[in-house]
């Protein structure tokens, strides 16, 4: 018994892992593509080691995964959308009140209290689809 607790435990740690060098990966890509925006064609992008540990929590988004599996692509999407919004929310809420959250969206048009934006919708349905297939990937 103890051995198949290790062996779940180490697999939480690969996941967390995996998931929290992912979502950065992801982030430097969108990063870097926005920099566009601004004519910046080298394409520098940013993130922050408190990315790594937020992205990581999706380890902990198994049961959804397996929960939600028969349901249309779309929906899934948007609960994965929902999940990452509150994730990101009290996450950035925490860092935010201990002044070190990496990012502020109080100047974004659809924020709220500076720490979500609503037009990022499209992009949390996409991250957590990818999330759900690497899940299923490596189960």
């Amino acid at each position: 018994m103890p051995c198949r607790a290790w062996a779940h435990n180490t697999s939480m740690i690969i996941r967390f892992v995996i998931y929290g060098a992912l979502g950065c990966l992801m982030e430097v890509l969108w990063t870097g593509l926005c920099s566009l925006k601004s004519k910046n064609f080298k394409l520098s992008s940013n993130t922050s080691l408190w990315m790594f540990f937020i992205y990581g929590m999706v380890a902990f988004l198994g049961p959804i995964f397996r929960l939600i599996a028969p349901m249309p692509f779309l929906l899934r999407g948007l609960i994965y959308a929902a999940c990452i919004f509150m994730g990101e929310f009290v996450t950035g809420s925490l860092l935010k009140r201990i002044q070190v959250c990496p990012w502020d969206y109080s100047n974004a048009k659809y924020h709220v209290k500076g720490v979500v934006r609503w037009d990022y919708l499209p992009a949390w349905v996409i991250a957590g689809l990818i999330f759900e297939w690497v899940y299923w990937a490596i189960v």
